[in-house]
């Protein structure tokens, strides 16, 4: 096996896999009679031939070392993952070498961050660290060919740093 150290989640790190969603120091605009802070357009679905929905996953708890065999890719639309709890989870994303997983990359997250894995981007499974690991997902919904898998042949075992 590979050992991949899980690093903390940047919007510079991230960058080239997709978009991290979290609340900014400040809000854009103050609505509902100056009660809420609006954090405006922190992610755009990016999803084609379907609708963008709005779903709930309920993912087990895992732990880590973690043990990544498999990354998948969603090549007519966008993933985001936001957390339903103040709880960190792991996130794997590799880039793509000639339509193959490159080396994967490991972030952690903060207690509510959420993410947005970018169309045809390869990346690892929803894997919370902590109960209840209930996420909204906003991802494409419809028909057509939108999941692409890739087993590797040597696991990888994810450890934090």
């Amino acid at each position: 096996m590979t050992d991949i150290t899980a690093k903390p989640l940047t919007p510079q790190a991230f960058a080239p896999f997709g978009t991290v969603i979290a609340r900014r120091p400040e809000p854009d605009v103050m609505i509902n009679q100056g009660l809420c802070g609006r954090h405006h357009a922190l992610a755009l679905a990016d999803v084609s031939e379907g609708a963008t929905g709005i779903s709930l996953f309920d993912a087990e708890p895992r732990s880590l070392p973690y043990r990544l065999d498999m990354v998948e890719r969603h090549p007519l639309g966008s993933q985001a993952f936001l957390p339903m709890s103040e709880t960190s989870f792991l996130v794997i994303v590799a880039p793509d070498d000639e339509g193959r997983p490159g080396a994967p990359l490991a972030f952690l997250t903060r207690p509510g961050e959420g993410i947005q894995i970018a169309r045809n981007t390869w990346h690892g499974v929803l894997t919370p660290l902590a109960p209840p690991g209930l996420f909204a997902v906003i991802d494409r919904i419809g028909d057509g060919p939108n999941l692409e898998e890739h087993w590797f042949d040597r696991p990888y075992t994810i450890t934090a740093e």
